[in-house]
């Protein structure tokens, strides 16, 4: 091995190290950005690596040109979406950053067959490719309808037309079909054709029967998608950094999703079914029949808070929605400069991403240490003063502890179990479920009607002027 090849196939193995090591820091926020760059800093090196090994094999100008190009467009939309995707676009961005890597390796499998589909495929690269050209178009493109559901370019409540799962039962056997031909025939164009199409239609066809509020798990599989899709490219092309990093994000993204689901009481084929509930709806704040609910002005709700002893803030999707993490910090501020005692009550599946409502509180500069995950802060409920929700929804549900309904077992916030409650939100509407939520009809709760960037900002004005 000459001292070229040495050092590249060292800078590989450097490469996969602080894949490994930068994802080991990403378990705790003071360590997270130091990871994210240990494993910026190893990809940097393994592209440089593969630069150096192309130049070894003299490759032609057109191809130098392809891959500057690439670079710099690549580098280039990294660079602007890194300064100008704002916070609350996170979700849509981790969807666009998983549609494009699960496009690049299904390429890689594609450019692969296509150039040695004439000299003869190992039964081995036949089988990977075809699994990275399935898994890579599905990724693709059920990501690119994640992202726009997310957007709300395309409705964000489960879509699905009369034999839909019929005719994803035809789609599936289609890329199964096409993938096995493919595998027995690599040079067959029409089984590639098949492939192709299949895959890429199933990918749209699965996203879209998910309503919005499944998309965290969605994304997290959709991710642990992409990781898989990079590691099968990995073994078409021989390349054992692509092979690390993509099992890494692989598995990493499966646990989350799994864990992720077991929050929701659900299984992930339960959730990929899609067509659960009715997806975000937004009911006027009006209340028919024998249900009635608590309203309360900001001024009483400011009195409230302002005089407690410790209050819980349980922030939903409402508030990522609204754009009002920077009133929600305020607020938290104003309140721990009295004195009082202030957390955050954070479910796992709140929001649109895994680590959504961490990702927002955290671009408000909201100390992380306040942030607690369920099993940590449900036995504090009971000591609360005041419980304040703000645009959570189905995770609060006390219905979740009675069976017969569609959240039957999902682990919830106690929220129900404080001495006091306060609901920040625009309407009586449901969440994800379909469900009227029972927490807003318990005589502890004070229901405050308002969008939550204006709710959240009216009630610290008035705290300001009435609590001394």
């Amino acid at each position: 091995m000459s001292g070229v090849s040495f050092t590249i196939s060292l800078i590989y193995v450097l490469a996969a190290v602080g894949f490994v090591l930068g994802l080991h820091l990403m378990n705790a926020p003071a360590t997270a950005r130091r990871g994210n760059l240990i494993s910026a800093g190893g990809m940097a090196g393994a592209v440089i690596a593969t630069v150096v090994l192309l130049a070894q094999h003299h490759v032609g100008t057109v191809n130098w040109t392809v891959m500057a190009v690439g670079g710099v467009v690549g580098g280039g939309a990294g660079l602007w979406e890194a300064r100008a995707v704002k916070m609350t676009a996170m979700p849509q961005l981790v969807s666009i950053f998983n549609s494009v890597g699960g496009g690049a390796a299904a390429l890689l499998a594609i450019n692969d067959i296509l150039q040695n589909r004439h000299v003869g495929i190992s039964n081995l690269s036949s089988i990977t490719g075809a699994l990275d050209i399935l898994i890579g178009l599905v990724t693709f493109t059920g990501s690119l309808v994640a992202a726009g559901k997310l957007q709300g370019w395309i409705p964000g409540q489960p879509l699905m037309f009369r034999g839909s799962r019929a005719f994803n039962a035809v789609v599936v056997a289609g890329f199964l079909a096409g993938g096995a031909w493919l595998i027995v025939s690599p040079a067959s164009t029409a089984a590639l054709a098949l492939l192709l199409a299949a895959a890429a239609t199933f990918g749209v066809t699965m996203v879209l029967p998910i309503g919005g509020a499944d998309m965290p798990v969605v994304i997290s599989l959709l991710n642990a998608f992409t990781g898989t899709a990079v590691a099968m490219a990995g073994f078409v092309i021989d390349k054992p950094v692509l092979i690390i990093a993509g099992a890494l994000v692989g598995a990493s993204g499966s646990i989350l999703t799994k864990l992720m689901a077991d929050a929701m009481n659900r299984s992930i084929l339960n959730i990929m079914v899609g067509g659960f509930g009715t997806g975000d709806s937004a009911q006027p704040a009006a209340v028919t029949g024998d249900v009635s609910v608590r309203q309360v002005t900001a001024d009483d709700a400011a009195i409230q808070l302002g005089y407690a002893s410790k209050v819980i803030i349980v922030p939903g999707y409402g508030l990522a929605a609204a754009q009002a993490q920077h009133e929600m910090s305020q607020l938290s501020q104003y309140l721990e400069d009295r004195g009082i005692d202030v957390s955050y009550a954070i479910h796992p599946v709140a929001g649109r991403m895994p680590g959504h409502m961490n990702v927002l509180l955290a671009e408000a500069n909201v100390p992380y240490p306040l942030l607690k995950e369920m099993d940590e802060v449900n036995p504090e409920f009971d000591m609360a003063d005041v419980a304040l929700v703000v645009g959570a929804n189905d995770v609060t549900n006390p219905a979740a502890r009675r069976p017969g309904n569609p959240i039957s077992g999902m682990p919830i916030l106690n929220v129900d179990h404080a001495k006091s409650i306060i609901v920040i939100k625009r309407s009586l509407g449901h969440g994800y479920a379909g469900l009227d939520n029972e927490l807003y009809t318990d005589p502890k709760t004070a229901m405050f009607f308002s969008d939550a960037k204006k709710g959240l900002a009216t009630l610290l004005a008035a705290m300001k002027t009435l609590v001394s």
